[in-house]
C-alpha cells in the first residue's frame, strides 16, 4: 500500500522498494497540488485503465504498476488485486494526467485536501484525522501486597 504525503505545495506518492521496481519508477511520484482537478474514490481501480502499459508490470487482475500510455494520456498506476482506490485527475502535470491507486486511504486524501497544511508533508491520513503524536505515558510501578508471615 502507497503512503500518501501532502504539504501546501505538493502531493507525493510514496513507494516502497518493491513498487519501485515493479513500477520502474526510481523516485517517488511528486504532483504539484494546484495540478489536482477532480479526486473520486472507486470499489474497482482497474475499471479506471486505459491504453497500454509500458514500462510497468501487467499481471491482470492481481497487478498493474508502472506508466500505462494511451492517445495523448499518460497515467501512474499502482492498483493491487481488487481493492478500494482512488483516481487523482491531473492537469497541467508534464509528466502525467491521471493516478490511479489501490489505497484504504482514499477518504483522508479527499478530506485532506481541503484542509490547510503546514511547510512539511505529512501522512494524509494524519492530516485528515488530526492526530497528534502523543508521547507514551510512563507506566508506574506495580504494588504488592508483602506476604504475611506466619
Amino acid at each position: 500500500m502507497v503512503t500518501l504525503l501532502l504539504d501546501q505545495t505538493r502531493l507525493e506518492v510514496v513507494l516502497s522498494p518493491i513498487e519501485r521496481a515493479s513500477t520502474f519508477h526510481r523516485e517517488n511520484v511528486r504532483i504539484q497540488r494546484d495540478h489536482i482537478t477532480k479526486v473520486q474514490l472507486t470499489q474497482d481501480a482497474w475499471t479506471w485503465l486505459r491504453g497500454v502499459p509500458g514500462p510497468g508490470t501487467h499481471i491482470p487482475g492481481i497487478l498493474a504498476a508502472g506508466t500505462w500510455k494511451a492517445a495523448e494520456t499518460t497515467d501512474f498506476v499502482l492498483i493491487r488485486r481488487r481493492k478500494p482506490g482512488v483516481v487523482i485527475d491531473l492537469e497541467g502535470d508534464p509528466q502525467f494526467q491521471r493516478l490511479i491507486l489501490t489505497t484504504r486511504h482514499g477518504l483522508a486524501l479527499t478530506q485532506a485536501l481541503r484542509l490547510e497544511v503546514g511547510d512539511q508533508p505529512e501522512d494524509v491520513v494524519d492530516i485528515a484525522t488530526g492526530s497528534v503524536p502523543v508521547p507514551k505515558q510512563r507506566q508506574r510501578p506495580v504494588i504488592r501486597p508483602r506476604p504475611r508471615t506466619a
